[in-house]
């Protein structure tokens, strides 16, 4: 009978195993601000714990009693089967954990690329219709920043033209009708710009597309290294050495040294089932209802739409624009008094179609932007 009792000791990774580099070449989407720190100082901070696991040595010991002796009899022989004690110790490395704490360290980079990419079209997603309106509403801030201090300037000198009995009421109101329409216009444009601060932030020149590419490219990386993982699960190259021990018993050199490599048939099978394991992780990405991309989809879609009808409304007030500015040229070559007043009239209009103007012009051009050179 054999008595035996054991401990088994693992050692920490060391210090510089645990600090976590990203792999080179590996490039995330442009971020306003990171949504997604957290997460990946979390599957980071998990992928090191594992990792230490796999890439430091394992130490053994154990202590127990043993059966020993020699086989022929004789005097000053010791006894077939008289117990000894024993005594081993040593150090065991298992190579193929190289590649494993390796690759637990490459999924969660991939898994901290996926999050990126989840957030980021998440914050277009609540954008919704809004997206592109930020670059939209302060172009149409810097026109009526403009034109409102010279509109104000024209109604007080109305007024003044008023008690000196120089133009009618009605003329007065026909101009400051048009100034408190570019003033309300003025308020609602940053009414807008600041609800859209306390929304997340959409990085400005970044294309959907190019995101949900980076998003599936992630998501088929994290599935590709858990693959890789399983597969080597099937695998064992260990090197083990130390001191081993017979008590009261003669030994020449008590140390032990064995190379072991192990091989699980099961791996046969594996790599078919990893292949429809990814292809199916491929698919069900796509096939998820409310998942991002199923939105993003749609957000598409609705881009499209309020993309053609911007432009459409952008050639309109263009066209609006350059008979006013016709216009304009026409009645400052005439000095009358119902010219001058028909000219205030015209200035006032014109700077709201301007404002108008330039909100289109930069709301299609961040839309070409987001959906991309083709867009219709």
């Amino acid at each position: 009978m054999i008595l035996t009792c054991g401990a088994l000791l693992s050692l920490t990774a060391p210090a510089a195993l645990a600090q976590q580099a990203p792999p080179s070449g590996t490039a995330s989407p442009p971020q306003v601000e990171d949504r997604s720190g957290g997460y990946c100082d979390f599957v980071r901070g998990v992928a090191d714990a594992e990792a230490a696991l796999e890439l430091a040595p394992e130490l053994f010991g154990s202590f127990g009693v043993v059966n020993t002796g020699e086989a022929e009899g004789g005097a000053g022989a010791v006894p077939l089967g008289e117990p000894k004690l024993r005594l081993t110790a040593g150090v065991d490395y298992d190579f193929v954990g190289l590649y494993r704490g390796m690759t637990l360290r490459k999924r969660a980079e991939a898994e901290c690329r996926r999050q990126r990419a989840i957030a980021t079209l998440e914050a277009a997603v609540n954008r919704g219709n809004g997206l592109g309106e930020e670059a939209a509403l302060e172009a149409r801030a810097r026109v009526l920043q403009d034109a409102l201090p010279g509109a104000e300037e024209r109604v007080s000198a109305l007024r003044n033209d008023l008690r000196e009995g120089k133009t009618t009421l009605e003329e007065l109101n026909a101009v400051q009708v048009r100034l408190d329409n570019l003033r309300a216009l003025a308020t609602s444009t940053a009414l807008a710009r600041q609800r859209l601060v306390s929304r997340p932030r959409f990085p400005e020149g970044q294309r959907l597309d190019a995101l949900m590419e980076e998003l599936r490219a992630a998501d088929d990386s994290v599935e590709s290294y858990t693959g890789g993982l399983r597969s080597a699960r099937a695998w064992s190259l260990s090197v083990r050495g130390g001191y081993d021990e017979l008590i009261d018993v003669e030994q020449e050199t008590p140390l032990f040294g064995q190379v072991t490599l192990s091989y699980n048939l099961g791996n046969l099978w594996q790599s078919s089932a990893n292949t429809r394991a990814r292809e199916g992780r491929r698919r069900a990405l796509l096939e998820d209802v409310e998942g991002v991309p199923q939105r993003i989809n749609e957000l598409v879609a609705q881009l499209r739409a309020l993309h053609q009808t911007e432009q459409g409304r952008l050639r309109e007030v263009s066209t609006l624009v350059t008979d006013l500015e016709g216009q304009l040229r026409e009645v400052e070559a005439l000095q009358t008094r119902e010219i001058r007043r028909f000219r205030d009239y015209l200035v006032l209009e014109l700077a709201r179609l301007r404002a108008e103007q330039a909100y289109l012009r930069a709301h299609v051009e961040s839309l070409n932007t987001f959906l991309g050179a083709g867009t219709p």
